[in-house]
């Protein structure tokens, strides 16, 4: 049985408990009526409660904008497409031969002109000596068969015997046959027949081909030829000459300028496209023939519009907003402006005039585009040009 000191000391202990108790009791009743009042202002309009409380409003917020422009707004056609060579060509064998010269390997580049392929052509020349040899002796036999023609005083009965000697005589075959040995003899050099690469290599020095066989393929790349497939719906926004950009899945984060050059006026029945053939400048032969690709192809333009970043544009209370950026003496704020919003491309949009319940937005005017997503009415903000680094609010 506990004594009675005993007893006391475990009484005293629980009234010191009891009152710990009230009084971490009293703390979380503080702190449950300071959340209850934040609880309740939360339906005061989203302006007064969108910032973060984890940062000081008496810091200048770094943020990044951009000059809201008055121009011209593209709207603009994506499609998928591939790399294609400007011009492509297989080279053949034109005559018979082996092959005594190859100065060219896959991946060289070629000259418009330049011999690529030479054959044997000793065969070739004997061919032209013995044609030459029968177009004289064919000749001979022609003067001997016209020797007493200069007596004939009637210049139509001495051409007409003429004629006639010349064919029994067998000159005109001859020279044919000589043209054609001729012919033949030019036939054993392969040039190319414009500027590009050699690609597709099928013979080596040594090897005996004949006519016909092919020999090489011959690509140009400058410039490069991007064909894509367009519905049929979006066809009638297009026109050669206009501008698109490429992208190429081995060139990430890279942008090509290209034009339209050409649209196939007849839409495949089974896809309902219609193919459109875009011309990028490739001087250093970067992208190469079966480079995929992704297209996008001017198709409208809508002048004179106030036009803002994509980023900038943000919804609060399922309302288009954004921020725009008032200069002050060392700093600047942060002014929320509802805005209607109207067309829009990849990049930007329009902001229509303003109406009953919302602002515009003038040309030159700064708008928010990185660091502004938690920002608050009159935050103070200063600009910068990487709000990320200089360690603005998270996104």
């Amino acid at each position: 049985m506990p004594s009675r000191r005993t007893l006391t000391t475990t009484a005293v202990a629980a009234v010191v408990l009891a009152a710990g108790g009230i009084a971490v009791y009293g703390r979380i009743q503080s702190a449950d009526a300071a959340s209850g009042e934040t609880a309740k202002d939360s339906t005061a309009p989203l302006v007064q409660t969108s910032a973060s409380g984890t940062f000081a409003t008496d810091v200048a917020i770094p943020v990044q904008g951009t000059p809201a422009l008055r121009g011209d707004l593209v709207m603009s056609v994506s499609a998928a497409g591939q790399a294609q060579a400007w011009q492509k060509t297989v080279l053949a064998a034109q005559v018979n031969g082996r092959i005594v010269s190859l100065g060219v390997r896959e991946g060289d580049a070629i000259r418009g002109g330049q011999t690529v392929v030479g054959l044997d052509g000793a065969e070739y020349a004997l061919a032209v000596e013995e044609a030459q040899a029968a177009l004289a002796d064919a000749q001979n036999k022609l003067r001997e068969a016209t020797l007493l023609d200069e007596t004939i005083s009637d210049p139509a009965v001495r051409a007409d015997r003429q004629a006639a000697a010349r064919i029994r005589s067998g000159v005109p075959a001859a020279e044919v046959r000589l043209r054609r040995a001729q012919l033949d003899l030019t036939r054993i050099r392969t040039a190319s027949p414009f500027a590009g690469r050699v690609a597709t290599l099928k013979v080596v020095p040594g090897q005996w081909v004949r006519q016909g066989d092919e020999l090489m393929t011959v690509v140009s790349l400058d410039p490069i030829r991007v064909e894509v497939q367009v519905l049929e719906s979006e066809i009638s926004h297009l026109s050669p000459g206009r501008t698109a950009n490429v992208s190429f899945a081995a060139f990430p984060g890279e942008t090509f300028t290209g034009r339209v050059q050409t649209i196939n006026p007849i839409v495949e029945s089974g896809t309902r496209t219609a193919r459109v053939t875009v011309l990028v400048s490739n001087p250093g032969a970067r992208i190469l023939p079966g480079m995929y690709a992704r297209v996008s192809l001017q198709a409208q333009r809508y002048a004179d519009r106030v036009l803002v970043p994509r980023s900038s544009i943000l919804e609060r209370d399922r309302r288009s907003m954004l921020f725009v950026y008032e200069p002050g003496s060392a700093d600047g704020l942060a002014k929320w402006r509802y805005v209607t919003t109207g067309l829009q491309n990849q990049t930007h949009v329009e902001i229509l005039s303003e109406g009953v319940e919302t602002d515009s937005v003038k040309a030159g005017e700064i708008v928010l585009t990185e660091g502004h997503y938690t920002l608050i009415h009159d935050a103070r903000v200063r600009l910068v040009e990487d709000a990320k680094q200089e360690g603005g609010r998270p996104q």
